[in-house]
């Protein structure tokens, strides 16, 4: 029998996390790296990677930077062999990074919708695809933690957020999740999801700033997510704690969707 610590150990193992410059990204990658991982982090700028990687040395965590931006379908497989060659091989993939459109969805430009659809779905599917292929079916094994988001499994309530092609994206992560896990099970990958509620980040802070008291206080906890409050999740899907899970969304949203 093993250890409750030796299970949520991530000692020796490799961690590739998109969108981890910032934000969610940034504090996954920290979770994960915290825990014992070797990280790579990918986003669309150096100088934000730059920072990031102060922040992870000052932490004691070992990582690398790719700069990528996965809007464009040649740069997964690009971003794949970049990470491959820092890391050897890919144990766990998160994908973070996304975009966002708020429109009426009558005025939603359909260039914005290819833009968020290209990124948020097709570019997840690509980047999995390239990680997959090269690393994780060879060695049967690996764990893939997508982002998606409570805006994925419900519309927005009236007066609030108008973001369409947003939350189509993230619903299609939803069951992307649960589909590609009854694939890939059989190489010994597993793969989950996690839903996070309203958390002040560059993408919501319009949002928040207008509303962010009156959000708070509809969550049964009566709070918005906080910067330590994915981290336990990030660690549970990506550690042997969670090997008998996959195919699962958890939101992390202090009870919102319940509700």
């Amino acid at each position: 029998m093993t250890a409750v610590r030796e299970l949520f150990s991530l000692h020796g193992k490799t961690a590739l996390v998109t969108g981890g410059s910032r934000g969610l990204g940034l504090q996954m990658a920290m979770a994960l790296g915290e825990q014992g991982a070797t990280v790579a982090i990918a986003s669309r700028r150096q100088a934000g990677l730059d920072e990031a990687l102060a922040t992870l040395a000052a932490q004691g965590i070992v990582a690398h930077a790719v700069v990528a931006d996965l809007a464009d379908p040649a740069a997964a497989d690009a971003l794949a062999l970049a990470a491959l060659d820092r890391l050897g091989h890919v144990d766990i993939l998160v994908n973070n990074a996304g975009a966002s459109w708020a429109a009426p969805a009558e005025d939603t430009p359909p260039e914005a919708w290819d833009r968020v659809m290209n990124l948020n779905v097709r570019g997840v599917f690509l980047l999995t695809q390239a990680i997959g292929r090269r690393s994780m079916i060879p060695r049967r094994a690996g764990s893939i933690i997508n982002v998606a988001s409570i805006a994925g499994l419900a519309g927005n309530p009236p007066g609030t957020m108008k973001t369409l092609a947003y939350n189509t994206s993230k619903g299609a992560i939803v069951n992307f999740t649960r589909t590609l896990a009854g694939e890939w099970g059989a190489y010994g990958i597993n793969v989950n999801a996690i839903a996070p509620g309203f958390f002040p980040s560059k993408m919501t802070r319009g949002l928040l700033d207008e509303m962010g008291g009156r959000l708070a206080a509809e969550a049964p906890l009566g709070r918005l997510g906080g910067d330590d409050d994915l981290k336990g999740a990030v660690v549970l899907f990506a550690s042997a704690a969670g090997r008998h899970i996959t195919g699962q969304v958890l939101a992390i949203d202090g009870g919102v969707s319940a509700v």
